[in-house]
């Protein structure tokens, strides 16, 4: 057969398949695998390992000091790349239920829209893989490159075991590059190819000062309030000029390259829409930095919540005796979660000795490949070949994914290939994945085996 048959076939028989693949997609998200609360993990890790040992694979459920990790290899191309593929079977909870139109795990279509929780975030990009997989054996009878797939059951509590995991396990996982398929498309609805992702570190500061709740009048301008004391020392770690001014936090972040910028530049932009869409009036300052400068190459500093107080109906002239804020920041490459969390826990005892800092955990790495990677041209003529379309290249994405075990431990480069809507709703009630999507992305993946199936192995 032509070697431009060989992929054509293939998707002849998504075609005729797609019923079929859709309802067993649907059969996948009724199964509930809710990491936080440890609901279903292990019967769909169990799952997980019938469905991929029955397509060919050897498949195990690996354990870990937590959820455990899926692990399949089909790997009986000699000569030839060895991509290993990464997905999370854990989904979020699905509150708050009375804001789902259908229920969660009850996998629902309306106008042309899967709606269920892990449908896009992660199960039904994952699942586009697997049957991309399944596509070419049932064809062909064997895939054009070796593959592994990792499946990961702790993704939405952080990741927190995948890299002790990946480092136990060098030898299982080797392979030349590791491709996830997550996250939405770009905003305007583009084809993208993510080359790493922003880290992030959470934590909380805490201020109590009298041992309770006194009268404003009677004590107030006497007793030290813990919310003032939360305001002033969050104004010396970010200013209102939008600069986080935490001593060092920038010390090691690269610069991006001439290609990082050419290809920011020729990313799709209506700042108006964006803005229109969210209600706002302007963007968070500096208003003149460039918005994927943003989003790729600058870390964050965000208050998550601010707690403390009196906040019922009407007035209460409290001064109250303790408060709290959680904030995160987002990492990009270089820099250490663990150094960037000691330098937030200096500043806060040079600044507010008595608040008390309180890192969440170890925070996530950020990762990043570059654009000039030999597996870039495959990977954007496999996005050519499945929908068309030239992909967007965006250096870093937006969010945070634990890359980083591969191009950090593994030392692989490491790309995202997202599959979902840029309005897929993941983490929200009535996640949702449209058909087209679905079924591009098992395309895109088919053809990503095959591109990669053309090289030779480094």
């Amino acid at each position: 057969m032509a070697s431009s048959d060989t992929l054509a076939v293939v998707f002849a028989h998504i075609e005729a398949n797609g019923s079929t693949f859709l309802d067993r997609l649907l059969a996948y998200l009724r199964h509930s695998s809710i990491s936080a609360q440890n609901i279903g993990i292990a019967e769909v890790g169990a799952l997980l390992v019938e469905i991929l040992a029955k397509i060919g694979l050897e498949t195990s459920l690996v354990p870990t000091d937590g959820h455990p990790m899926v692990v399949a290899r089909w790997q009986k191309a000699p000569g030839k790349p060895t991509v290993l593929l990464y997905g999370h079977y854990d989904v979020q909870p699905p509150d708050p239920l009375d804001k789902w139109l259908s229920p969660p795990f009850e996998p629902t279509i309306r106008d042309g829209r899967i709606y269920a929780r892990g449908v896009g975030d992660n199960k039904g990009q994952h699942f586009a893989q697997i049957l991309a997989i399944e596509s070419h054996l049932a064809v062909h009878g064997t895939l054009p490159c070796n593959v592994i797939l990792l499946l990961e059951g702790e993704e939405e509590i952080g990741s927190p075991n995948i890299a002790g995991f990946v480092e136990a396990n060098r030898a299982m996982l080797r392979a030349d590059l590791a491709v996830t398929a997550d996250g939405p498309r770009h905003a305007s609805g583009a084809a993208a190819i993510k080359f790493g992702s922003r880290g992030v570190i959470s934590f909380e500061l805490r201020c109590r000062h009298a041992v309770r709740d006194v009268h404003s009048g009677n004590f107030g301008g006497v007793v030290p309030n813990p919310i003032w004391t939360l305001v002033h020392l969050l104004g010396t770690m970010k200013n209102a000029e939008g600069e986080i001014t935490i001593p060092g936090l920038h010390d090691d972040i690269e610069a991006p390259t001439t290609e990082e910028l050419a290809a920011i530049d020729a990313l799709p932009l209506d700042i108006e829409a964006v803005k229109h869409s969210l209600g706002l009036t302007r963007l968070d300052a500096p208003a003149d930095r460039p918005f994927y400068e943003r989003l790729c190459f600058r870390p964050t500093l965000t208050i998550n919540g601010f707690h403390g107080g009196y906040g019922g109906p009407g007035s209460k002239t409290v001064l109250p005796n303790e408060a709290m804020v959680k904030c995160d920041i987002r990492l990009v490459e270089a820099q250490d979660p663990e150094d960037i969390l000691r330098k937030v826990a200096a500043h806060v005892t040079q600044h507010a000795p008595e608040v008390e800092f309180i890192a969440a955990d170890a925070g996530m790495q950020p990762s990043k490949t570059p654009i000039a990677s030999p597996f870039t041209a495959p990977l954007r003529r496999a996005f050519v070949a499945a929908q068309g379309v030239e992909p967007l290249l965006i250096p870093a994405g937006f969010g945070s994914l634990p890359g980083y075990v591969f191009t950090k431990i593994l030392g692989i480069p490491a790309f995202v290939t997202p599959y979902a809507n840029p309005d897929e709703a993941n983490h929200a009630p009535n996640e949702n994945l449209t058909l087209d999507c679905f079924y591009s992305g098992l395309r895109t993946g088919a053809a990503l085996l095959y591109e990669l199936g053309q090289l030779e192995a480094p």
